[in-house]
Parts: structure tokens; sequence; C-alpha cells
């Protein structure tokens, strides 16, 4: 699991739906969630800190969690399919642990009310995220080329029978097809 940030809301310049946008801490990954106007609305005024004269949907919910002396230890977006993101809350009383099923929307905007992580499963990073930093996505790429450039055989030794020598095929030890 890696853990993300809200970074904000931004809006589909096609359709206009609000769209909630996490990054990785290293600020390399972004994972783009199309959510609703009201999903966003409460995104948006745990972001700004703002306080309504009466607790909306998300406010009741983290004042509950509160009153009950439940802890929301972390938001984990789990899957994703048929562009249909789903998440969990990781929730506690005490020795108790419980998830429960939510949409990502509202458990970020929960989260974000009661100062829990959210963590996104790889799978989902890798199926449904956007590189940001092209330039360090590209460098770490060059680095790798360069380590799979210099290994060489006598690199990969035989785990199994360690005091085995390996020998190569251009040795003449090894099979050939004629």
């Amino acid at each position: 699991m890696i853990e993300m940030k809200v970074a904000g809301i931004a809006l589909d310049a096609v359709n206009r739906t609000p769209i909630v946008l996490l990054k990785d801490t290293t600020e390399r990954r972004a994972l783009p969630i199309y959510i609703g106007q009201d999903q966003a609305r409460a995104i948006l005024n745990a972001l700004d800190n703002q306080v309504v004269p009466r607790p909306l949907t998300h406010d009741l919910m983290a004042n509950l969690l509160d009153t009950w002396e439940m802890n929301l230890e972390r938001v984990i977006i789990h899957s994703l399919q048929d562009s249909t993101f789903f998440a969990i809350l990781s929730l506690s009383i005490g020795e108790t642990k419980k998830e429960l099923d939510a949409r990502p929307s509202d458990a970020i905007a929960l989260a974000l009310r009661t100062n829990s992580p959210i963590w996104v499963m790889e799978e989902v990073i890798a199926d449904a995220s956007i590189p940001v930093d092209y330039e360090a996505d590209e460098e770490e790429r060059r680095a790798f080329r360069e380590f799979v450039a210099k290994l060489r055989p006598e690199d990969f030794g035989d785990e199994k029978h360690p005091h085995r020598q390996t020998q190569s095929f251009e040795d003449g030890a090894g099979e050939s097809s004629s």
C-alpha cells in the first residue's frame, strides 16, 4: 500500500465533473478520482477548515466517531472495478477493529476531518495513477537500464548450491544444438 495525500479538487475540462486528486508522499504519482458535487464540496470544506453552523453528513460522522471514542485508523482505497473505485474505513474502538465499505469520496472527506491517513493499494496505483514527475521517472528508468546493462552472469549465483561453480555455454560446458 502507498500512503497518499489530498492534493486538491479539480474539474474535468470536458464535462465539468469534480475530481479529487491524490498524490503520493514523493509527489511522483497522482490518482484522479471522479466524484460528485456534494462530495467535492465536503472535501473542499475540510481542506479549507471551514466550520459550518450545523454539522453536515461528514461532520456528523466525525462527531459520532469522537463521541463513541472510535478511531478511524486509516482509509484504504483497495480496488478499481469497471471504472469505479472501492474503499474501506478501518475503524477501531479499544481492541476491537472493524472495516466498513465506503465510497472513496466519503472516506476521504471523513479522513480529512479526523486527520486519518489515506492508503491506496499498489494495484490501484498501477492501474489508475498518472505520472507527475516525468524527469524523476525518466531518471529512474535510465538508472535501471544502466544497472541491467552492467549485470554479468556471475552476478547470479546458484542459490540452491552456493558452492557449485556456474559454467557458461561459451566454455563448451553447456549443451549445444549441434
